[in-house]
């Protein structure tokens, strides 16, 4: 998840939409059995100053529907059932001046999963755990007005992927044992300054360098483009609507026999309304990530939605 420092609120807003998070503290949404989730930037996480910031993140999906290729398939088809998950992420954010920042994520996260067995039979497993933290640094300084920046960083393998194998894969484990090189970048501008709408472009890559064990997570390649309007003031409250479209690539896992190739990766383009509150250092933001089109490699686990509501303080 990116963030970065404004100088005016407006600005704020307009990456707020933009940047994201890109994922990788936690696992993937609508993958085949929960990988990695990709969240669309909010105002909430960017204060306009420096200094620092503190933040909560929630993510729930519910993946209860078995998919291959562009549409559903019947659920007999996969031993996988289901696989419920909350991810929360607490992050602190400092930036140093007005091109420079870093950022620490660390996620904890609860998962209940449904499958069958070595022997056949369904059984449901519970656990819950840190999972992969994610360390980035931030530049700004292209323009004078923020418009354009880039983001460098790393997830490190610090989440178990060694829960209950005999039934839980790899892919489906809260920590993927890689290192991950994560980079990006994003650009944002007004569409009406007299309307206060504004739009916005953003894309990030995951990138596994160092792995563990014979198993391989896929390259992940994430992207947004949306607008928000930055007009309704309720007294000290600013409220803005976003709407957004992630468009999200993640090839097949690899490296061994802990992988299953011809059972992950995916193509996928989800549709986002959201809305954050602001009120002075507190903000608050929510939104629902619905997909309008899939397209699995063999048989996945897919969620019908992911609801997600971010929590940040601006010191």
């Amino acid at each position: 998840m990116q963030k970065l420092f404004f100088n005016s609120s407006h600005e704020l807003r307009v990456y707020a939409v933009l940047l994201a998070t890109f994922a990788a503290g936690q696992t993937a949404w609508g993958c085949a059995c929960g990988c990695d989730i990709f969240d669309v930037g909010t105002s909430s996480m960017f204060p306009n100053h420096p200094g620092a910031m503190v933040f909560v993140d929630y993510d729930f999906q519910d993946q209860n529907q078995n998919w291959k290729g562009t549409s559903t398939a019947p659920a007999s088809h996969n031993d996988d059932k289901d696989i419920k998950t909350n991810f929360t992420d607490l992050g602190l954010q400092y930036l140093f001046n007005s091109s420079w920042g870093l950022e620490l994520q660390v996620p904890y996260d609860f998962r209940s999963f449904t499958g069958r067995n070595d022997a056949g039979k369904i059984v449901t497993d519970h656990w819950n755990q840190f999972g992969d933290v994610r360390l980035e640094g931030l530049y700004t300084g292209f323009s004078a007005d923020l418009s354009a920046g880039v983001n460098l960083g790393v997830k490190l393998p610090t989440g178990d992927y060694r829960f209950d194998p005999k039934l839980v894969d790899r892919d489906t484990q809260l920590g993927t044992g890689s290192t991950d090189i994560l980079m990006g970048g994003f650009y944002r501008h007004h569409v009406s300054r007299e309307a206060k709408l504004f739009w916005f472009a953003q894309t990030e890559l995951d990138l596994p360098v160092l792995t563990q064990e014979h198993y391989r997570p896929g390259l992940e390649l994430d992207s947004a483009i949306g607008m928000y309007y930055h007009g309704w003031r309720i007294g000290r409250v600013a409220i803005s609507p976003v709407a957004q479209v992630i468009i999200s690539e993640k090839t097949s896992d690899g490296g061994g026999a802990a992988a299953h190739p011809v059972g992950s990766g995916f193509q996928r383009v989800l549709l986002s309304p959201g809305i954050e509150v602001d009120v002075r250092k507190l903000k608050f933001y929510a939104d629902a990530e619905v997909p309008v089109y899939q397209n699995f490699t063999g048989n996945q686990l897919a969620a019908s939605v992911l609801i997600k509501a971010t929590i940040a303080y601006e010191f």
